[in-house]
């Protein structure tokens, strides 16, 4: 198919049938061109019946090939959505995955009997799903979120989604080290709430995916022999960072739960629970500091 026949001869609707046989997924395929089509995904069926651009075409069959090279959807797309936000995503940052849509959920209900302001910490942000979900869905002014990361490349994209939640966002701050080592010391017990989405995965776990080993930042996935290599820092270091009665929250293994909740009571966390994920699987774990 030449670029002169998709503008004249092909319409969105015929683009999607072609694109699903070419990808083999109907879905992908819609996804794929939507995303060429500039629509949003409730705007495309009113648009199918269009003829399709050079350019749109042109842009559909790159995604196609970079996507049959196995490259993940979303960064061929370079956007996914999370919660109520649509994220840039890149090789820079980890995919944002459904399990961890109920983090910012979690760390809401938390805060919804507290009096506000609330100073809370995502740590590790990456694209900035998780704070800025916070800042997106929790009333404006009502908190400061503190986005930290050891990658200055992550960061970036996170200030870059922060963009799109517009006035919310002045709230944000950014900040670039390793864990507790972002914050200047003054900052030591002044967190409501500490979140994290760290790298849990061990070493060397079989079930990572093929095309997460290849396409997604290993320093945001791999975290030592057992996978608890970076919460244990956090963990034990957390209660010198949050304010009396404050709460440490973080995402880990579905396997870990029992190993994340000893590391919460060893470090004198109380009201230790262990939360599913969408899909009933054990994925939080969260703690409060006594009062």
């Amino acid at each position: 198919m030449s670029n002169e026949e998709s503008s004249e001869h092909i319409s969105w609707r015929n683009m999607v049938l072609q694109t699903a046989d070419m990808v083999g997924d109907k879905v992908v395929a819609k996804w794929l061109c939507e995303h060429a089509s500039g629509c949003e995904p409730g705007e495309f069926p009113a648009i199918q019946d269009e003829l399709v651009t050079n350019r749109a075409a042109v842009h559909v069959h790159d995604m196609v090939r970079r996507y049959l090279a196995g490259e993940p959807v979303q960064y061929v797309m370079g956007r996914w959505a999370f919660r109520h936000l649509d994220l840039m995503v890149d090789k820079r940052v980890l995919i944002p995955r459904p399990e961890t849509e109920l983090l910012p959920e979690i760390v809401m209900q938390h805060l919804h009997h507290l009096a506000s302001p609330h100073v809370i910490a995502d740590m590790g942000t990456g694209s900035g799903a998780i704070g800025l979900s916070l800042l997106r869905e929790l009333p404006v002014g009502s908190a400061t979120v503190w986005l930290t990361d050891v990658s200055e490349d992550a960061i970036n994209v996170a200030r870059a989604n922060a963009v799109g939640i517009g006035r919310p966002a002045t709230h944000a701050r950014f900040a670039v080290g390793e864990w507790f080592g972002a914050f200047n010391e003054s900052m030591r017990g002044s967190f409501h709430v500490i979140v994290s989405n760290p790298p849990y995965i061990a070493d060397a776990d079989p079930e990572v995916d093929e095309s997460v080993l290849q396409w997604e930042p290993h320093m945001a996935l791999f975290a030592g022999n057992d996978g608890l290599r970076d919460i244990r820092v956090i963990v034990s270091e957390a209660p010198q960072w949050l304010v009396p009665a404050g709460m440490l929250i973080v995402e880990m293994g579905y396997t870990q739960a029992a190993a994340v909740s000893a590391l919460f009571e060893s470090a004198g966390f109380v009201e230790v629970r262990v939360h599913n994920d969408i899909a009933g699987k054990p994925r939080f774990v969260s703690g409060e500091l006594p009062h």
